[in-house]
């Protein structure tokens, strides 16, 4: 699991990721994940009901570092947005830092790619309000 410093560091990536955006992103660091990394973001997702933000523009970064796993999970908002094979790319870069042991890193570069996307498609709005919170979510 990330230590504090570690965790700052994704937080401020999210913070720094959704500075021009009204869209939101969420991080969460699974110790394990047995089966399909997919799976596991949609049933966190609807946990954390990030499905009710006002423009349905969330996006989940799920990850299992230990497993080289990971999932990234738009609502449908974003999804209009994602051109095809950009969540792939995104993973597959997140992907290949954790098998180089840089979990930080490759967190931090897939919150960058997410933040990317939503700035172009969702532009901060007047009195924008941050609806789910940047801290970073760690599972046992």
């Amino acid at each position: 699991m990330l230590n504090k410093e570690e965790l700052d560091k994704v937080s401020d990536a999210i913070k720094n990721a959704e500075n021009h955006t009204s869209a939101e992103i969420r991080v969460c660091v699974a110790r394990k994940c047995k089966g399909n990394p997919l799976e596991a973001a949609a049933i966190k997702f609807r946990k954390l009901k990030m499905y009710k933000t006002k423009l349905r523009n969330s996006v989940l970064i799920y990850v299992a570092p230990v497993d080289h796993k990971a999932a990234i999970l738009g609502d449908i908002g974003i999804n209009k947005a994602a051109s095809e094979g950009f969540w792939d790319d995104a993973l597959d870069d997140m992907l290949l830092h954790f098998r180089n042991n840089e979990i930080v890193q490759g967190i931090c570069e897939g919150v960058g790619k997410v933040g990317a996307l939503i700035n172009a498609r969702y532009p901060i709005m007047e009195n924008d309000e941050n609806e789910l919170s940047n801290e970073v979510i760690q599972e046992d």
